[in-house]
């Protein structure tokens, strides 16, 4: 069926049909004008009874849509600062390894033989640094530092070609370079290498997701984290052997980010999440609000994450 255009009333009337209370007209038009019905329409799901996916719960309010619609904002700003955190980390070790080891002009750290050269990665090889080549010639005359280094010098190191580089870029980059390479990145957040490939993927998804304004707490990636102990130490139940939180959703992420930023940096993460949970709580009456956070993947003892070592 093709969709039409809906005025603001015509908007407010639909909510209303399915049983949202309106209880300031004008507000609510303001609202949905400035913000789009469409993207605060997408929370509906966390107002509405498991049996009827169509009809908001009892007592459900335009009021309690928008301030969901506000906690997702707002966790969103909070994880993309802390992705963005990662991302500096994970760029400064790379680039310094391979800067330390093949050199640091772009014929060095961008030469072929200094990856994986299995036939089955070599186009993989090929498109990555066709891929770096690409940003950095676009990206870095945008840059000051860059800018300076091709001016002064006529090439970019990598410690600074990695600011023009896409966190997506780098997830392909790492995922790229020869083992001994990618377990000695790796040791540093004591973790293996095969996880942080996955860890990275899901970081750049993350990342690309909270900084476009999409909705995150229903978000699902593709790849999934490997069973890890931080899933044990909660007691996450599982269906068919599977875990239900913590494998490719939101509380994923939260469990990468314990392991690749400093305590400190993880203990303002989380003070910052339960500081926008308690707001949310005094905003919402018509249902539980641990419903609204199994639904966006947080087990009930999420907090506990900080205290895994």
């Amino acid at each position: 069926m093709q969709k039409t255009f809906k005025t603001l009333e015509e908007q407010i009337e639909i909510l209303e049909s399915k049983g949202l209370k309106i209880t300031d007209y004008e507000k609510t038009r303001e609202i949905l004008f400035k913000e789009n019905y469409f993207f605060i329409n997408g929370y509906r799901h966390l107002l509405t009874s498991a049996s009827n996916n169509n009809r908001f719960v009892p007592g459900a309010t335009f009021e309690e849509l928008y301030a969901i619609f506000i906690f997702d904002r707002r966790l969103r700003n909070i994880m993309f600062k802390n992705i963005m955190i990662v991302e500096n980390n994970i760029k400064s070790i790379i680039s310094y390894q391979l800067s330390k080891k093949y050199g640091h002009k772009e014929k060095d750290y961008l030469n072929p033989k200094h990856f994986r050269y299995e036939s089955f990665k070599l186009s993989q090889v090929n498109d990555v640094i066709g891929k770096m080549k690409r940003q950095i010639r676009l990206n870095g005359k945008q840059h000051r530092a860059t800018k300076h280094y091709i001016s002064n010098y006529g090439y970019i190191p990598m410690w600074v070609s990695v600011k023009v580089l896409s966190f997506g870029i780098i997830s392909e980059l790492f995922s790229i370079l020869k083992y001994e390479d990618q377990d000695e990145i790796s040791n540093f957040y004591h973790i293996d290498s095969n996880e942080l490939n996955i860890y990275l993927y899901l970081l750049s998804n993350y990342r690309n997701l909270c900084a476009h304004e999409d909705i995150l707490y229903d978000h699902i990636t593709q790849r999934s984290i490997p069973d890890n102990r931080f899933h044990q130490f909660l007691n996450i139940p599982k269906v068919e052997d599977e875990y239900i939180y913590g494998k490719n959703d939101f509380f994923a992420v939260l469990i990468i980010l314990r392991q690749m930023l400093g305590d400190g940096e993880f203990h303002d993460l989380i003070n910052e999440i339960g500081y926008e949970i308690d707001i949310l709580d005094g905003k919402i009456d018509s249902v539980d609000t641990k419903s609204i956070l199994n639904k966006i993947g947080f087990p009930d003892n999420w907090r506990e994450l900080e205290n895994i070592d």
